[in-house]
């Protein structure tokens, strides 16, 4: 299994310190969580059957025709590499952006796809030349780099006139709306085009294990047909209906990631710390990443480490003053004793 953010029982276990006293940072979920209503009784009661509400509340919000509700976008990740297998009878030539969220190329690589791993500016060539499958996140994670729509609908068609699928993980899209392609899965001319969508990073609700993709309904039927019945839970569906529809939580959330995204852009910036990212996440390239990580993590404050390439730390937004103030010093002292 491949090691992601949030793994705070690792780090307590590794540096002796309890969970309650350190500084998450590590995952890019926004810190201050939609307040999830209770769900009704019977939610814990009956089996989920799936919910025209749910899907209509997604569509209405992501601007899609259509969408399959899933329990959470890692289920979607997992399943279309298999999907696609069925529906071909052979493995398929995939191009995966890099660097990127490492379950998209694990999982096309475990099922047995010829899988190549392709910076950001390298993928219209890898466009035009024989790429089946191609797979990327917009915004990226964990870079922040982005993708025009004008773009990524040129690749979609491109692919789809050959058979082939372009997947876009807009899991961190929310706060750059207008990037967002969900509105042309399924258009005529862009059959290949896959959307995932997911209520974990901006509305902070990741437990909730609560995702939607967007594409062709023929491709939507095969893919719930593959999941299986019952696949989003009673409660996560309560619970998705209201945070998709209640729009006041939506703007102020909105504005107050955009302000702290740029608080923590500027407080690395002071730090001499060159970044680029999200509004819930920045993203740091840097040699010593490890030795950063690890400085941190001494004073009770979690990043997330990469060591692909280069290396790089990504860090996400702290939920309040004393977590800002704690990080301000320990980047001070880092800066002084780095």
């Amino acid at each position: 299994m491949l090691e992601h953010g949030g793994n705070l029982n690792d780090a307590a276990r590794h540096y002796g310190r309890p969970r309650s006293e350190w500084l998450d940072l590590s995952t890019g979920i926004n810190p201050l969580p939609y307040p999830a209503p209770a769900p009704a009784p019977d939610a814990w009661h009956r089996l989920p059957e799936p919910s025209d509400d749910l899907a209509r509340a997604a569509c209405a919000y992501y601007g899609a025709a259509r969408m399959l509700p899933v329990a959470g976008t890692q289920a979607a990740i997992q399943a279309l590499p298999q999907l696609r297998l069925r529906r071909d009878g052979r493995a398929a030539r995939v191009v995966v952006a890099a660097p990127i969220y490492a379950e998209h190329a694990h999982c096309w690589t475990r099922a047995g796809h010829a899988v190549r791993e392709v910076p950001y500016e390298a993928l219209d060539a890898a466009v035009q030349g024989d790429c089946e499958v191609l797979v990327l996140c917009n915004p990226n994670n964990p870079t922040g780099a982005m993708v025009a729509p004008e773009q990524l609908l040129r690749w979609a068609r491109q692919l789809g006139a050959r058979g082939g699928w372009l997947v876009v993980d807009e899991a961190f899209g929310d706060t750059v709306r207008e990037y967002s392609v969900a509105a042309h899965a399924g258009d005529a001319g862009a059959d290949g085009l896959i959307v995932l969508r997911s209520v974990g990073k901006f509305f902070g609700l990741a437990g909730l294990r609560l995702g939607f993709v967007a594409a062709g309904p023929t491709l939507l039927d095969e893919l719930a047909d593959w999941l299986g019945p019952w696949t989003v839970s009673g409660p996560a569906q309560q619970v998705g209906i209201a945070a998709l529809r209640d729009e006041p939580w939506q703007r102020a959330t909105l504005q107050r990631l955009l302000a702290d995204g740029e608080r923590l852009r500027a407080l690395l910036a002071r730090q001499g710390m060159t970044t680029s990212g999200s509004a819930l996440f920045q993203w740091w390239p840097e040699p010593r990443a490890q030795a950063f990580h690890a400085a941190m993590a001494r004073q009770g404050v979690w990043v997330r480490l990469f060591t692909c390439g280069a290396g790089g730390i990504r860090i996400g937004l702290p939920p309040d003053e004393d977590g800002w103030r704690r990080l301000a010093l320990a980047l001070q002292a880092w800066s002084a004793h780095g």
